[in-house]
């Protein structure tokens, strides 16, 4: 798997974002079992950048915790059979590597949502990864039953990991 980091903003919450974040996305793409080695960018920003983000790209004026910028789409959740009719759309031609797409992640938000759920901020920007993976895999939470699958599938993949909501984990 190739993870592509850019930290744009640099604001030391004592995570180890690329090692938590590969950890995170092995997980993901293990458990919904994609049969590829996989591509995703992931960029590290402030909440103003993300705000400016949100406003350009969705039309929605305020900050957000994360964003998700798929690069496939599915006819249903994590059907990797289209990628291979659209190898040209989905591969990179030099890695060979199916292209998930970019995930951005506010690091004033994690900070701020680790503080008020009362976790730590490794569990909190672990929950942000596994969450914006699931939306690159073609997974939602528009509709009640789209957001209970979301949420199951977040909460199994992180207590796989052993990352929990204990305010000591950090």
């Amino acid at each position: 798997m190739t993870l592509n980091i850019e930290e744009e903003y640099a604001l030391d919450l004592g995570v180890d974002y690329e090692g938590t974040a590969r950890l995170v996305i092995d997980r993901v793409l293990e458990s919904e079992k994609c049969p590829y080695e996989a591509e995703v960018n992931l960029l590290l920003v402030s909440d103003e950048e993300i705000h400016r983000m949100n406003r350009e790209f969705r039309q929605i004026d305020r900050s957000t915790d994360v964003l998700s910028f798929p690069q496939v789409e599915y006819p249903s959740p994590a059907d990797f059979s289209w990628a291979e009719e659209h190898e040209a759309d989905c591969f990179d031609p030099d890695s060979g590597e199916l292209v998930l797409g970019d995930i951005v992640v506010s690091l004033d938000h994690v900070k701020e949502q680790a503080a008020q759920y009362g976790h730590g901020c490794r569990r909190e920007f672990a929950f942000l990864i596994a969450h914006s993976m699931l939306h690159l895999l073609g997974y939602d939470h528009m509709e009640a039953r789209e957001a209970a699958v979301m949420e199951k599938k977040q909460a199994d993949i992180l207590d796989s990991l052993g990352i929990r909501r204990q305010p000591s984990e950090e």
